[in-house]
């Protein structure tokens, strides 16, 4: 075991990952591929009795990278787990009743004469010219089509300004996951972890026990057990940093349901008295569910509002889940680190539970402690999975905060709650000057604060005095012929429903 000093000067030979599901079996699968020809070892505990989760079916287009770094083909993965393609995310009812926007993979419009698009149409907007913004937008009006295409490499085509993720079902994936691992060494051992012995001197997790008494030592643990946090939280104290104040939000109600219609290639989000419902389009079902708040609707209502919105008949029970938004204040402690449900957790609005499952695999990676602890890597895990969280959680909050709506107790709540300062910066700037902050690191770029910004009413006063340059109809002439680009172009795709047929045929 470590020295005193909580150094370590012996490479690590083996690693236990507690806990299955999306989060364990993704961490056993990339572990697997990268230290292949390492001598390290790992394991994977997991329990058939304790179940997952499992409802974290939609996700963004960093997906795509994870299964192409393990070397899966996307045919062979979609139809093993069901998967559609996925163009983006509709929200209904979001900043009035009756509004509707998507946030797509993608950009919005083209610059004109080096000026941002999106300056260009607030000027049109305030002329009372303006088309849609989301009519700048071809994934937007492919999804609206029902169409879809991958896009194209030559960055001279509309085809390239988008890219795309998946709907796929989550137990189908881990069990993808769990084969690949395991035809690549790792070991799965079934058991409940009971008991978890610590390093006197260092503090270090020693091995676990499990429920049949079998002791499990390992050099690094890798926390995946949901919830509970078994080891970061009950046997490391890591504590938890809760934002139930800004993401009021904590249950959830998930239900399967039969597709009805053509599968679109987005994942629809529609705004509720006290929360919302997502539907989730898959190859052989549709997932739907209803995120809510315990403190404005009771869980009979809630259950009956999603029921409410099925489009079809339900084909199992509903599920009741609940939850706490926020995080742990360290996800890696000593020789642990917590990835998935364990490290956090932020509602499923934009998708980002598999991203950040995936973000914190990657950086374990990167800082994989192979020769030594270094407390710099833990530090430099923490720094960065932070600072994702807050950006995630700040973009999540824009959603509930910028709405007009004050038809009942929970969107009056959200409209005029206080918001984090981070957020309160971005917002300010927006409104005044139309300026989107950027930075280096984060998952959500320009587009898609665009997408909820302008999606939901919330206009610039005022914006790059380039942008008032030049004539106003010859300014809507040019908007209104790209908008008709981008619809063409939508309209040349083929539909969604044949590619995927397609697809499973190739399979």
């Amino acid at each position: 075991m470590p020295k005193g000093d909580g150094m370590r000067q012996s490479a690590i030979q083996s690693v236990a990952i507690i806990g299955g599901g999306t989060a364990g079996w993704m961490t056993a699968a990339a572990l697997a591929h990268k230290l292949a020809g390492l001598p390290i070892s790992v394991t994977l505990v997991e329990s058939e009795e304790i179940g997952t989760v499992g409802v974290g079916e939609a996700t963004v287009p960093h997906i795509r990278h994870f299964n192409a770094s393990l070397g899966f083909d996307e045919a062979d993965f979609m139809a093993r787990t069901n998967a559609t393609f996925k163009l983006g995310i509709e929200f209904r009812n979001w900043g009035r009743i009756g509004d509707s926007y998507i946030h797509p993979f993608g950009a919005f419009g083209r610059d004109i004469d080096g000026v941002p698009f999106h300056h260009l149409w607030a000027r049109l907007r305030r002329d009372g010219a303006a088309p849609a913004f989301d009519s700048f937008s071809l994934p937007v009006q492919a999804a609206r089509m029902g169409r879809f295409a991958h896009p194209a490499d030559d960055p001279a085509s509309p085809f390239s300004t988008y890219s795309y993720a998946y709907q796929f079902d989550a137990g189908l994936y881990a069990a993808y996951l769990r084969a690949f691992a395991e035809a690549r060494g790792t070991r799965r051992i079934e058991g409940k972890v009971v008991d978890t012995a610590l390093d006197a001197q260092t503090g270090f997790i020693e091995a676990v026990t499990l429920d049949g008494g079998k002791r499990i030592a390992a050099d690094l643990f890798i926390d995946c057990s949901g919830f509970r946090g078994l080891l970061i939280e009950q046997a490391l104290k890591a504590g938890y940093q809760e934002w139930t104040h800004w993401l009021p939000c904590d249950r959830a109600i998930a239900v399967p349901c039969a597709n009805a219609g053509p599968i679109a290639p987005l994942t629809r989000s529609t705004a509720l008295d006290a929360g919302w419902a997502w539907r989730i389009p898959l190859r052989h079902r549709a997932g739907n569910g209803h995120v809510y708040s315990s403190a404005f609707i009771d869980d009979d209502r809630a259950e009956q509002a999603v029921l409410a919105q099925l489009e079809a008949p339900p084909l199992a029970d509903s599920r009741r889940l609940r939850f706490t938004t926020g995080k742990r204040r360290r996800q890696w402690i000593g020789n642990c680190v917590a990835i998935g449900l364990s490290s956090g957790f932020l509602e499923p609005l934009e998708s980002t539970s598999i991203h950040l499952i995936q973000l914190a695999i990657t950086h374990l990676i990167e800082l994989f402690p192979t020769t030594d602890w270094d407390p710099m890597d833990a530090a430099e895990f923490n720094r960065v999975m932070a600072l994702e969280y807050e950006r995630v959680r700040d973009f999540l909050i824009l959603h509930y905060h910028a709405t007009e709506r004050d038809d009942t107790p929970f969107w009056t709540h959200c409209r005029t709650m206080e918001i984090p300062d981070s957020l309160a910066h971005k917002l300010a700037l927006f409104r005044e000057r139309g300026v989107v902050v950027n930075y280096r690191e984060g998952m959500f770029l320009e587009p898609s604060w665009l997408a909820v910004y302008l999606g939901q009413r919330v206009i610039p006063r005022r914006g790059d005095p380039l942008a008032e340059r030049g004539d106003s109809a010859e300014l809507e002439a040019r908007a209104v012929a790209m908008a008709a680009d981008y619809r063409r172009a939508a309209e040349r795709l083929p539909l969604h429903q044949s590619l995927l047929a397609n697809v499973a045929a190739a399979a």
